[in-house]
């Protein structure tokens, strides 16, 4: 009869109303006498691209992996301090509308969203989510705008964008004095941003560009590369063959085939990546057996990207005790945060732009070459600034145009 009088008496109803709604806030709750922190991750089926070829690993909801790890990493965590981590999967079908999915059953609802889509789709998310108490974590893309001119207030970028890929390539290049460039480009879009940030790099670290040609066969035409490429490659003299082709469709056809012996770098060859199956250092292969484990493949950037997000949410919680978006937002840009990412340096947060700083992995396919930034790259405030878009280089200025 005392919860019933509870809502039968006027005072008593005021103040039990209000003890609630100062209690509740958008994806935290408390169970078992745990704050209970919620994540969403949305994501959209991806569908396998005809140039995919058979021996490849293809994982449709790559990400999602590294999120669930991640979460066991923080509960672990969070036996020791009253706080419990739950991930809801929102995995949206490939032909149906991922901002749709957003509006109804995650915008204000979950205060941190852990995304895997594809730009733009992040930037219509990030525009719904533009007045609600929502913080996104964008797990899976590289472009360089999205980090720049079209930076949201409430995005955060987990990998490394194609600046900060070209930087890492070009700063090895300089190291190796491998300085006269044959460029290669692709006919995809994604090719071209990936070009012009290798020339920005370039340009940055006095490369010459001895020659540029675009390649204007398709992937079908891999049963004569043997033939095409030695035609293809026959030009002035050159260092290296640097490539750019995101999606797989003609770059692995130079190596050993061009008319020059020459390395191969870019998206073949020499890759400039976030995460590799072939590192091991500084505790990554305790990671590596562990996700191999749960997922039964090896961690692809996805995951990385996806377990980076996740567990950044959980250690700003850790750190500050707290479940409050304004709390944990504010940790992630300060000085204080510290991410583990099994790379030798701890990963912080850009206050300009919103992404990750984080040392950038050379690998081949079966071998680390090399570990961004290289050895005599300085900067003032951290070596990890010289890849990618420094605070006096940037178009975002994401700390004063994008106040909350």
């Amino acid at each position: 009869m005392r919860e019933m009088y509870l809502f039968k008496s006027g005072p008593d109803k005021f103040c039990f109303v209000m003890a609630l709604a100062l209690f509740w806030v958008p994806g935290v709750s408390f169970a078992a006498g745990k704050q209970v922190i919620n994540i969403a991750y949305l994501t959209q089926n991806r569908v396998q691209p005809p140039q995919w070829l058979w021996f490849d690993v293809f994982a449709k909801e790559a990400g999602l992996a590294g999120a669930e790890l991640a979460i066991s990493d923080n509960n672990t965590t969070g036996k020791f301090t009253g706080q419990q981590f739950e991930l809801k999967k929102f995995i949206v079908p490939a032909e149906a509308n991922t901002v749709d999915v957003f509006n109804k059953d995650i915008n204000g609802k979950f205060q941190f969203v852990v995304v895997n889509l594809p730009p733009q789709q992040v930037l219509q998310i990030a525009d719904a989510a533009a007045n609600k108490p929502v913080l996104l974590f964008d797990a899976g893309t590289i472009d360089d705008a999205l980090r720049n001119a079209q930076c949201r207030r409430n995005v955060l970028h987990m990998l490394p964008d194609r600046a900060m890929r070209a930087d890492a390539l070009a700063q090895y290049l300089t190291k190796k004095r491998w300085q006269k460039w044959f460029l290669v480009t692709g006919p995809s879009p994604e090719d071209a941003l990936f070009t012009e940030a290798l020339k920005r790099s370039a340009k940055r670290l006095n490369m010459k560009l001895v020659v540029e040609k675009k390649w204007q066969h398709t992937y079908e035409s891999r049963g004569t590369a043997q033939a095409e490429v030695p035609v293809f490659t026959q030009v002035d003299d050159y260092d290296v063959l640097v490539v750019a082709d995101e999606q797989g469709e003609f770059g692995d056809y130079f190596q050993y085939r061009t008319w020059s012996p020459r390395p191969v770098i870019g998206t073949q060859g020499l890759i400039a990546t976030a995460w590799h199956q072939t590192h091991e250092q500084w505790g990554a292969i305790q990671i590596q057996n562990r996700f191999k484990d749960m997922a039964g493949r090896w961690m692809q950037e996805a995951d990385y990207g996806a377990y980076l997000a996740a567990r950044a949410i959980g250690e700003a919680a850790t750190r500050t005790q707290s479940g409050d978006l304004a709390k944990i937002k504010d940790y992630l840009l300060s000085d204080k945060f510290a991410l583990q990412g099994y790379k030798g340096n701890p990963l912080s947060f850009r206050s300009w732009d919103g992404q990750l700083r984080q040392p950038v992995l050379l690998a081949a396919a079966r071998s680390m070459v090399a570990v961004a930034p290289t050895e005599g790259f300085l900067h003032p405030k951290t070596e990890l600034d010289t890849l990618g878009h420094d605070q006096p280089e940037t178009a975002c200025h994401y700390e004063e145009k994008h106040e909350n």
